[in-house]
């Protein structure tokens, strides 16, 4: 596959939202692929990993880079919105994590931190939410080294993901390669920022909405 030139406008702390009155610069950098490209369990099709039930009447989707701040806040706000839906059968998540920060980290951490989320849903799903909150709970700044793998190890098995194929497969990156290519195919699709999130298919753009505390709660009881 070419390499992949991503130029996407970005907050001036990190990624952010596009045309919804933020400051904005130009990020550029390539996405190339590390491994063999297995494909993990638990995901769909394009790559999303879908928490909640198979006929939820409400479908959340979050486009999102593990090292982006502005979808950190998106977490700070929405998270536990997002949580206590899927507890309560009313809606299902599918968070498309993907990846082109690793230019923001001085080991990648951007993909290295989208593959540890193939890792751990490949395991299951039953704890991916909570990792999910913890992995931004310790979002390391742009521009160091980003965390290493074994607090990236630690944080999966705090959050239940105990066996050992999870730390090996984030030791190897073994989803590298597959994370690259939905990456790709999420831009593509015509994704130019993160978060980007759809309910029920319709872009939420409403900037409370994304960013206030229990903004998206609203939106979600709307499409009930």
């Amino acid at each position: 596959m070419p390499f992949l030139v991503l130029v996407l406008v970005a907050a001036a702390v990190g990624i952010g939202l596009l045309a919804r009155g933020l400051v904005t610069s130009t990020v550029t950098g390539t996405a190339t692929a590390m491994s063999d490209g297995t494909t993990p369990e638990n995901v769909l099709a394009d790559g999303a990993v879908r928490v909640g039930d198979d006929d939820a009447e409400v479908t959340v989707r979050v486009v999102m880079d593990l090292q982006c701040p502005a979808c950190q806040k998106f977490e700070e706000a929405n998270g536990s919105v997002l949580a206590d839906v899927v507890r309560d059968g009313s809606a299902a998540v599918e968070y498309s994590v993907i990846t082109f920060l690793d230019s923001m980290s001085e080991t990648e951490y951007s993909s290295r931190a989208g593959n540890a989320s193939f890792c751990v849903a490949n395991s299951g799903l039953d704890n991916y939410q909570s990792w999910l909150s913890e992995m931004f709970v310790q979002q390391p700044v742009e521009g160091g080294e980003g965390l290493p793998d074994s607090t990236l190890i630690d944080i999966a098995e705090s959050a239940g993901y105990t066996d050992s194929a999870v730390a090996e497969c984030i030791i190897n990156r073994q989803f590298d390669s597959y994370l690259r290519t939905k990456t790709d195919q999420v831009l593509r699709s015509g994704v130019t920022g993160t978060p980007t999130v759809y309910v029920n298919g319709a872009e939420v753009t409403d900037r409370r909405a994304l960013m206030a505390p229990g903004g998206l709660a609203s939106v979600i009881a709307a499409a009930r």
